[in-house]
């Protein structure tokens, strides 16, 4: 399919997106301080960005940060939580209306949405609105990348040089030996591999291709097996000493870029938007998939 998908439109959106969500994190107090103990949930891509923050405020002493799949979140008196950070485009997504109900009255809750008129404005304590940043595709990409900016920034981030990155992204070429690709490998370490999780997921959901995600240094534990002619290992940031070279004998590709990580998962979206097109895929209505899991309906706001 040739004409402008949502997706693409979106997508290309994201420094301008960014811009205003580093605008906003910075001036924000709704978000937990320094020294608290937080929680951070959200479901699929919500949770891999939960992912990264966690590990991004643990690595700027900012204190204890666990992140939830929101079906999954342990959030008992037990382990102290200060507060709870949600994460949710659509606002409806019934794991995180359940955790958001649960600790309502005991541990304080702040909710990152894309659309403010929905269920979860209801029984979170507070809110951060992005609606800038909503879109009407199925498959999230600026929402994810914007939520993680404005909670980057947050941390006292500099996302000037994450922005020029992003336009840089925009404007690379997409190899053609990456929309052939027959498998993806993405890597990641500390806070990247939340990065690694949501650029697996998003050719997954994409295109329908057959992609995992590992810690970089977990790689060479058994997954490297996959590797071969035909095939690329992808890494957002640093690589840990001899792994290049380790891939190379498999004979698979390995790539690697410079830019600042979020943006090089910019140009991953553009990938998996090209290997949807070259398959005659709508990207913006997967298979199987729809903008928000809800099992029960919402309850009235």
């Amino acid at each position: 399919m040739s004409e402008i998908s949502y997706m693409e439109q979106e997508l290309h959106s994201q420094p301008e997106t960014w811009r205003e969500a580093a605008r906003i994190g910075a001036a924000t107090s709704l978000l937990p301080k320094a020294g608290q103990r937080v929680a951070v949930v959200g479901c699929g891509t919500s949770w891999f960005m939960a992912q990264s923050y966690a590990a991004l405020r643990e690595a700027a002493g900012q204190g204890v940060t666990d992140p939830f799949a929101a079906s999954e979140a342990f959030l008992g008196s037990a382990r102290g939580y200060d507060a709870v950070v949600a994460i949710t485009r659509s606002g409806t997504t019934t794991e995180v209306l359940r955790v958001l109900d649960a600790v309502k009255g005991r541990i304080p809750t702040v909710t990152l949405i894309g659309d403010p008129g929905t269920p979860a404005v209801a029984v979170s304590d507070e809110t951060v609105a992005l609606p800038f940043a909503d879109e009407k595709s199925v498959v999230q990409t600026r929402f994810a990348t914007t939520a993680l900016t404005l909670l980057r920034a947050h941390l006292g981030e500099d996302i000037s040089r994450a922005v020029t990155d992003a336009e840089e992204a925009l404007a690379a070429p997409v190899e053609k030996e990456w929309v052939d690709a027959e498998q993806f490998s993405f890597l990641g370490t500390g806070w990247t591999f939340g990065l690694a999780n949501e650029a697996a997921l998003k050719m997954r959901e994409a295109s329908q291709s057959w992609t995992e995600s590992y810690p970089a240094m977990e790689y060479r534990h058994g997954p490297i097996a996959i590797a071969a002619p035909g095939r690329v290992t992808w890494l957002f940031g640093q690589a840990p000493e001899g792994l290049e070279a380790d891939v190379l004998r498999t004979g698979a590709r390995f790539v690697r870029h410079a830019r600042d990580p979020l943006a090089d998962l910019v140009l991953v979206q553009r990938v998996a938007l090209e290997r949807a097109r070259a398959r005659g895929l709508d990207p913006d209505n997967p298979r199987s998939l729809t903008r928000s899991v809800m099992l029960e309906a919402p309850a009235a706001s």
